[in-house]
């Protein structure tokens, strides 16, 4: 590795508990040094939502928020990913924010990089260390891949089982597998980590009904993942006794999705056009959940997400051919922790009750 004075200390905003994988790509692959971000918190929004436009999205401002702490804790390198929504122009507008501020940094927006053509990767990975060994890299980078669909799996497992353990074991375990992916410095730590929390999971006894409440959850591809921009709605619809699935991860929609095209046709009823990046997924699996015989439906969304506001009358067709319930969430800077309770508790009344009477 570099002289320790010289390497580069980068970060990324804080993003659900992906910054584990982030962290073990930029310091076991690219050999930089990586700030991860503070865990979000109310003052990480206050700070997003106090240098933002007012009418831009969620994301926009937490995301800022978490740039600007990860700042405060020494990173001198930002990055910041392209998206095909309004994603796509966060980079540009965050950087010149950020140096109004007077912050000095350097600023990797991958907005500016064709992502379609493998050289554009070496520019990225050469930009950020011009020393780095490229097979070295390539093989931390898949290990860090690895780490990703682990997590996603883990997570996944953890919120279809969490709600039916008493004891509080399932979390307990969940956190420990956490924690041994942000401290992961090999790929035997990442397999380690993964097989104890495997069969830490399955030596827990679960009190589950024979026919348990079903719940799948769909909506906007960074509010529906992180727990601190929905209010952690997974964790608390579980903590009432329901069954959670959620398609939408990082593994479903970029790793492992070759299947866009089949869910255009499965869906090609509801929908003929592509309204956004994650509009054919989610219309397809809320059909998918209608189909299997899922008790209820939550959308998730941030305030102004355009494409998300368009798949709402699809879902709205989907619950009345199917008849089955949606709760629809739009979450903001101002979303209040009761103000949901409300809702999500009305909502697992109804759906509780429905169940009984079917």
């Amino acid at each position: 590795m570099r002289d320790a004075m010289n390497v580069r200390k980068i970060s990324f905003p804080r993003y659900a508990e992906y910054n584990c994988a982030f962290k073990y790509v930029f310091e076991e692959a690219l050999e930089v040094r990586c700030i991860t971000p503070p865990a979000i918190t109310k003052r990480t929004m206050e700070l997003g939502a106090k240098h933002s436009p007012e009418f831009v999205c969620t994301p926009f401002k937490i995301t800022l928020g978490s740039m600007i702490e990860a700042l405060e804790a020494g990173a001198d390198t930002l990055m910041m990913v392209h998206g095909l929504c309004r994603l796509g122009y966060y980079g540009e507008l965050q950087e010149q924010i950020l140096h109004d501020l007077g912050y000095h940094f350097d600023f990797i927006n991958l907005s500016e990089y064709d992502m379609s053509k493998k050289k554009e990767y070496i520019k990225i990975v050469k930009r950020i260390n011009p020393k780095v060994h490229l097979a070295r890299f390539v093989a931390k980078f898949m290990e860090g891949v690895r780490m990703v669909e682990y997590l996603d799996e883990i997570t996944a497992i953890y919120y279809k089982n969490c709600g039916f353990d008493p004891t509080g074991q399932y979390k307990a375990a969940y956190q420990r597998f956490l924690t041994d992916m942000y401290t992961a410095r090999t790929r035997s730590d990442i397999e380690d980590g993964y097989r104890s929390v495997r069969q830490a999971f399955q030596a827990v006894p679960l009190n589950r009904p024979v026919r348990p409440l079903r719940v799948g959850v769909v909506g906007e591809f960074y509010t529906v993942m992180d727990a601190f921009s929905n209010l952690e709605l997974e964790q608390k619809l579980a903590d009432m006794g329901v069954e959670i699935h959620r398609w939408m991860n990082v593994t479903h929609q970029f790793l492992h999705n070759h299947g866009q095209k089949n869910m255009a046709v499965k869906i090609k009823n509801l929908c003929t056009y592509e309204m956004g990046p994650t509009a054919t997924a989610n219309i397809w699996y809320a059909k998918e959940c209608a189909e299997r015989g899922f008790d209820g439906l939550v959308h998730i969304k941030s305030a102004g997400c355009t494409p998300e506001i368009d798949v709402m009358p699809v879902l709205q067709t989907i619950s009345r051919d199917y008849k089955i319930p949606v709760l629809y969430l739009t979450y903001d800077s101002q979303s209040s922790d009761v103000g949901m309770m409300t809702r999500l508790e009305a909502f697992y009344d109804m759906i509780h009750m429905r169940k009984k009477v079917l």
